[in-house]
């Protein structure tokens, strides 16, 4: 079905890049062209009026006629900014005093919140355009540049997101449907490389990047949508590292993300990316990190809605077979008998849990008996200690009774000796006196 040595996709650095050979990144959007170039392209008048972009013939530019386009591409984004602030592409001459300096900082500080009107009114005026030619670097200026875009865009995008003048949404559900139909394909199909037996991984390895992907569209910016882009794509490159001790090349990097995009299925795909084509900066779309991560996603939705057999190392019949769900792949195979075995264990370890239920029961009522026995025997434990206690105050009551008896008929003889004695006594008397 595949083998090592056959890839079923190969993209190079080349490949990327504009067809006319800008430097920056190209789109399928755009028939490979960059967003400039596409432009120029589709209005050729204004790239006449313009007279800044030279002819060329598609011969791949030299390193110094491609730092001479950067140069002027960069040139042309300040001037624009400087149009923007000032009203002129070159900042004034004259000096201003450190006084209006004063003066049009005073005015910054005394707005209050959400006075954008009286920002504007002092945005517009030559000293505070003069101000700003020497307070803004061109980093700056960029930095402006992406939070004015995501304030405006984060405003308008219920308006201009997926807009009825547009056929984004049948291409949604188009999309969608395609990539419903083909959750067969496996890793394996796709070259993907992956963590092998030996290997000890817990769940998914592409699980944050399918996670990343599908947050894109809960953003409205189109930076954040980007970001969302660029962290599924380190994600991809993360669970490369993982599962091969390579490092990624660009194939496995392409083939990880077209995999990751089957399995998410991110909603409103299509929707997003042309949003982010439409309204995002282009430097982010023609050069960067995010303009490389963005590129490839371009290229995996367009494999996707190109895929056929030939591409996964399939032949036309079997292509077929998966898709009229009349074949099933062996990875898919093997997990039906993997879950056959989980489904198997489970209903044994329902089994002993329902005759660890019954035990419990038997021993629950087995205890209330004992319970119960010891109850009664306490009961009776209790009246017999109550009829012994009862003896014991009789029997003690008896003894007093018997030694107070006891005690009466002692002092009542020792009464009687006493009177005969004092008879005795009396009787003696008159003997002595005669003495």
């Amino acid at each position: 079905m595949w083998t090592d040595k056959q890839r079923g996709i190969r993209v190079s650095q080349q490949e990327l890049l504009c067809k006319n050979a800008c430097g920056y990144y190209g789109n399928p959007a755009w028939q490979g062209f960059c967003s400039k170039c596409w432009r120029e392209r589709a209005h050729p008048a204004g790239a006449a009026i313009q007279g800044v972009r030279p002819s060329n013939d598609g011969t791949p530019l030299t390193f110094s006629k491609f730092e001479e386009k950067k140069n002027m591409e960069k040139s042309r984004r300040i001037n624009t900014m400087r149009r923007l602030f000032w009203g002129t592409p070159s900042p004034p001459k004259r000096q201003e005093a450190s006084e209006t300096h004063a003066n049009v900082l005073k005015a910054y500080q005394s707005l209050e919140p959400g006075d954008f009107t009286g920002f504007l009114k002092i945005l517009r005026s030559p000293s505070s355009q003069r101000l700003q030619s020497r307070c803004f670097s061109e980093a700056q200026v960029t930095q402006i540049m992406e939070h004015v875009e995501k304030l405006i865009m984060t405003r308008l995008h219920k308006w201009v997101f997926c807009h009825d003048s547009c056929d984004d949404e049948q291409k949604d559900l188009a999309l969608q449907k395609r990539i419903r139909s083909l959750n067969w394909v496996t890793p394996q199909m796709l070259s993907v490389p992956f963590p092998d037996k030996k290997t000890t991984v817990t769940g998914d390895p592409f699980l944050p990047a399918i996670t990343a992907i599908i947050e894109m569209d809960a953003k409205r910016a189109p930076q954040d949508k980007l970001t969302c882009v660029s962290k599924c794509s380190q994600h991809v490159f993360e669970a490369l590292s993982t599962s091969n001790s390579e490092p990624a090349n660009a194939d496995d990097f392409l083939s990880g993300l077209i995999y990751v995009v089957l399995k998410a299925n991110p909603p409103r795909l299509h929707s997003n990316m042309q949003y982010v084509i439409r309204f995002g900066l282009p430097h982010s779309l023609m050069a960067g990190e995010s303009g490389y991560y963005f590129t490839n996603l371009s290229c995996a939705v367009a494999f996707i809605e190109k895929l056929d057999g030939p591409a996964l190392n399939l032949s036309p019949e079997e292509f077929e077979g998966y898709m009229l769900r009349q074949r099933v792949p062996f990875a898919r195979s093997k997990r039906q008998e993997v879950s056959s075995e989980t489904q198997h264990l489970l209903e044994e370890l329902k089994g002993r849990q329902e005759k660890l239920d019954q035990g419990v029961d038997a021993l629950n009522m087995q205890l209330q008996k004992w319970v119960k026995e010891v109850h009664s025997q306490l009961d009776e434990a209790t009246a017999q200690f109550t009829l012994v206690q009862k003896e014991m105050t009789a029997q003690s009551e008896i003894s007093q009774l018997s030694s107070s008896s006891h005690d009466t008929v002692t002092q009542e003889d020792n009464n009687e000796d006493q009177t005969v004695l004092v008879f005795s006594n009396e009787h003696a008397c008159p003997e002595d006196t005669d003495c």
